[in-house]
């Protein structure tokens, strides 16, 4: 066998390998079960290392601006501040001795626990991620322990240009809405946060209504319906989520903010096509494209950026939006690239050969990233928050479908406003500078 593969092999390789994850996952073994009122999905896999994932619907909605960051609090104190029966030290140490997992997660929509095990200690994993979910302490010494971590990771955080970024153009773009609100906090809202606030602010989110369980592993639905009857089963009905109206962005603006610092931000939110709809898969397609085309001309052949981006959030459900990004010296000239290529999209459209190479790369990457339990599990809860979890077995075949037609489409409807954030100094940009994407009358599609 020759050492070196030639591309063509390469690319053969990938082709057979893509198409044996795809005869897998049309028969993925996921189904859906009630045990008792707790929605539970189960996929089987034959590998011994089994996931397990909690999932707590609503995210911002479910907290006013001045409490953002409760939720993310709660599930941190139920998972690490012990439990009624075991104190912190006890837990975490039943747990390290077992080699399990435990993790938690906040998001625009959801927010989710997760407990990553091996087969062979299942049955205590279970027990303690259980224990977590139905009974934290909530103990006051624990919570002012972890509370003042992230306090101190929000500070930090708000210094770092990125993240403060990310949070003022949410602020901006979706003022008086709930992704104004930053899942893991502000260092002023967490700092306001009490234990017996947030313990029944635990209590009356956590419930069957407003959750689900995904469970990625080698087990039988007899093993699991047997588990959760027993715990997770018994938790109260609650209250579902009281989400609010799709919000578009339809007018451009921009919002400049002076920060003393060595290079300047710059991020353009733009209302999105629904990944469950028919055009999600396409707009995540087309801004895929989009992400290759400003890295070749913004950073390779202009050298204004070393990490242009574009992108889909997807993690925004209920108000769905994409984003261009750059950190730069040059934020006029950045702006005006960025727009014009926006504008060729709209107006010439993508190329065959784009679609063709997306395909393969697109794939490829999806996949890989399905290749643990843990992966799996989330992406499965994933698309049952945006309203169909058989979208995990559909996504393969979806991507395959689309066509050249179906990305220009998604791109001239969803990039029609652009609310842009500026971070940096003020010396280097005024408002004129802000463009916005312009409208053609002959359609590449």
């Amino acid at each position: 066998m020759n050492k070196y593969l030639s591309v063509s092999n390469i690319s053969i390789i990938i082709l057979f390998w893509i198409i044996a994850i795809r005869s897998v996952s049309a028969d993925s073994g996921i189904k859906e079960l009630n045990i008792d009122g707790l929605r539970v999905i189960i996929k089987q896999t034959p590998k011994e290392v089994v996931s397990a994932r909690f999932f707590i619907s609503g995210g911002t909605s479910n907290y006013p601006l001045d409490k953002q960051g409760i939720e993310s609090v709660a599930l941190n104190t139920a998972l690490n501040g012990g439990t009624t029966s075991m104190n912190k030290t006890q837990f975490k140490t039943a747990v390290e001795k077992i080699g399990t997992n435990l993790d938690y997660s906040s998001s625009l929509d959801y927010s989710q626990m997760s407990m990553t095990c091996i087969k062979p200690f299942w049955d205590q994993s279970w027990a303690l991620f259980a224990d977590a979910i139905m009974n934290p302490a909530f103990d006051p010494n624990e919570f002012s322990l972890i509370l003042d971590q992230m306090v101190s990771n929000a500070k930090q955080s708000e210094e770092n240009p990125d993240a403060a970024l990310a949070r003022l153009a949410n602020g901006f773009a979706f003022k008086g809405k709930n992704y104004e609100k930053d899942p893991n906090g502000t260092s002023e809202s967490l700092s306001g946060l009490k234990v017996d606030l947030t313990k029944s602010y635990y209590k009356n989110t956590v419930g069957k209504a407003r959750c689900f369980l995904v469970i990625v592993g080698n087990l039988t639905e007899e093993e699991i319906t047997a588990k959760v009857r027993a715990t997770l089963a018994k938790l109260p009905g609650g209250t579902s989520a009281k989400l609010e109206q799709r919000y578009l962005i339809t007018k451009g603006a921009e919002n400049i903010v002076e920060r003393d610092i060595a290079t300047n931000y710059l991020s353009g939110i733009m209302s999105s096509a629904s990944l469950n709809s028919p055009e999600g898969i396409p707009m995540m397609m087309a801004m895929s494209i989009m992400y290759d085309r400003f890295f070749v001309e913004l950073r390779t052949k202009r050298s204004l950026s070393y990490a242009p981006a574009a992108y889909i959030n997807t993690d925004a459900v209920i108000s769905p939006y994409s984003q261009v990004y750059i950190s730069t010296d040059s934020p006029k000239k950045s702006i005006q690239v960025m727009v014009d290529l926006l504008n060729d999209i709209k107006k010439v459209g993508f190329k065959e050969e784009e679609l063709v190479n997306k395909k393969e790369g697109f794939l490829t990457n999806y996949l890989i990233q399905l290749e643990t339990a843990a992966q799996q599990s989330l992406a499965i809860g994933k698309w049952n928050v945006r309203g169909n979890w058989k979208m995990y077995d559909e996504f393969v075949e979806r991507v395959n479908k689309t066509t050249l037609k179906d990305l220009n489409r998604v791109m001239d409807q969803n990039t029609n406003a652009i609310v842009w954030t500026y971070l940096g100094k003020k010396i280097d940009i005024s408002p004129e500078d802000f463009k916005q994407t312009e409208v053609f009358q002959n359609k590449p599609y």
